[in-house]
């Protein structure tokens, strides 16, 4: 190693420093090999106070030999204690700070004389902690839904775009509306519009937006879609029956099975309608029972029709799944009515009313009309009487039906009170209404009543028949000869 450094030192250095090259590399050596110092003998802790100083106060030695300072800090203080004691000469301790001083080299601090357990004052209470005790009230965070969800299933957005279709013109076809709209709709949303242009009377536009819709595989198949589409092109006549019926009942859904006979008998087609219902049932589909009660309040009105709302009737008796609505009751029983199937009108009403519903007062009417029909006076004026328990608001019918009653039981007080409760409630008497009470007033010989009765029908405008002005004066005519 040295041979190797001496051969390579006058290459690197000057020949001065060549001879004294073992020296310098020894020196390095013995530098780097140097044993450093422990930590505790590098960094010395400052010297601890003699055990004889601990309860002595070293600022209280006043007459102790002053000393040169040893050290920058000392001069700094022996400066600050002639600042401070020019006047008198002498530093002054207080008594407290002399105590507190020394309570650093015993321990804790004492406390001065007093209430040691001193109890703190309340905070004043804040008007946000003064809320009534009680369970937290929930926070009602309003989501907000997206404006596609807000247009699909509003009903004023869909009718507005039947408008915007029918505001088109004449060459331009429902698509160019439609377009502005795909990214906002979704399944069932066009049966609304379809429906809305129905009844604006535009098949054609029903049938443009159907076949768009059949082009977007996100709107369709959808069976909502096709029955509103079959529905309105029924009604206005624009529906092409298919030429096997039967497969068609057997293959299509029973929405649109229904919708199509909806169309039928709204559009007037009866016997489309009846033929559909036929070839359903011989195929073994079960239609809605309301359907029934529509085609049979249609079909009743023509007396030709009458032995098919029979059969109709029958099919709905054996019917184990019925469920009929109030309104759909009523038209049935109307129509039995009219048929002279007075039992049919009680079996409905009583069917109604073991479903656990209340009866309505067309309902009371149509019943109490069915009883007078029948002659059973007494049992349609238990009827009354229940409307009148039920608080049940009259309406013109049940006023009218409720004064023919009683001018048929002669029941004169009550009949007065219910035509002057027909009156009270804003009523305008009709024809039959006045002559049924001109009847009474003359069968109880009160001719005064019946010249205020003829007056009010001058009023109105009406004229009597020749029936009733004959008993109009030969009740006069007995009032003046006493009889």
């Amino acid at each position: 190693m040295d041979s190797l450094l001496s051969a390579t030192i006058p290459f690197l250095f000057p020949q001065s420093f060549a001879r004294n090259g073992r020296r310098l590399v020894t020196v390095a050596q013995r530098s780097n090999t140097r044993t450093r110092l422990p930590k505790n003998l590098r960094y010395p802790r400052r010297t601890k106070l003699p055990p004889d100083l601990l309860g002595i106060d070293p600022f209280l030695n006043n007459t102790s030999t002053s000393t040169e300072p040893s050290s920058r800090t000392e001069e700094f203080e022996a400066a600050a204690a002639d600042e401070e004691g020019k006047e008198d000469g002498v530093i002054a301790w207080e008594s407290d700070e002399i105590e507190a001083i020394s309570s650093l080299f015993q321990g804790r601090i004492p406390q001065k004389p007093g209430m040691l357990n001193r109890q703190r004052p309340f905070p004043l209470p804040l008007p946000h902690k003064l809320r009534p005790l009680g369970l937290p009230t929930p926070k009602k965070h309003v989501k907000v839904p997206p404006v596609c969800d807000q247009v699909y299933k509003n009903p004023n957005a869909l009718v507005g775009l039947a408008r915007e279709i029918r505001s088109l013109g004449a060459d331009e076809d429902a698509g160019r509306v439609l377009n502005n709209w795909i990214q906002c709709l979704r399944k069932g949303s066009l049966s609304m519009t379809i429906r809305e242009l129905g009844h604006m009377g535009l098949p054609e536009r029903a049938l443009q937006t159907f076949s768009w819709a059949q082009k977007q595989p996100q709107l369709f198949p959808d069976d909502r879609l096709l029955a509103s589409t079959v529905e309105v092109l029924a009604r206005h006549h624009e529906l092409k029956l298919p030429f096997n019926l039967d497969k068609f009942a057997s293959l299509a859904s029973r929405g649109v099975i229904e919708a199509m006979a909806r169309g039928f008998i709204k559009g007037g087609s009866l016997h489309l309608a009846w033929k559909l219902v036929l070839v359903a049932k011989n195929s073994g589909r079960k239609l809605d029972p309301g359907l029934y009660a529509k085609l049979i309040l249609k079909l009743g009105k023509n007396p030709d029709k009458h032995r098919l709302v029979m059969t109709l009737l029958d099919e709905l008796g054996e019917r184990e799944d019925m469920n009929l609505s109030q309104q759909d009751c009523t038209a049935i029983m109307k129509v039995c009515i009219r048929l002279g199937k007075f039992e049919v009108v009680e079996s409905v009403y009583d069917w109604f009313r073991q479903s656990g519903h209340d009866p309505s007062v067309v309902m009371y009417t149509t019943l109490i009309h069915s009883r007078y029909s029948q002659k059973k006076y007494r049992e349609a004026l238990a009827l009354v009487w229940e409307m009148e328990a039920s608080n049940c608001l009259f309406d013109f019918p049940a006023y009218r039906v409720a004064v023919k009653l009683f001018v048929a039981l002669n029941d004169h007080p009550r009949a007065v009170r219910y035509f002057s409760k027909l009156k009270e409630a804003g009523f305008s008497p009709t024809y039959d209404v006045y002559l049924d009470m001109i009847k009474i007033y003359v069968v109880s010989g009160r001719l005064a009543k019946c010249r205020d009765v003829f007056k009010e029908v001058e009023i109105a405008g009406l004229k009597l028949d020749k029936e009733t002005m004959s008993q109009l004066l030969q009740l006069e005519r007995e009032k003046r000869l006493g009889f």
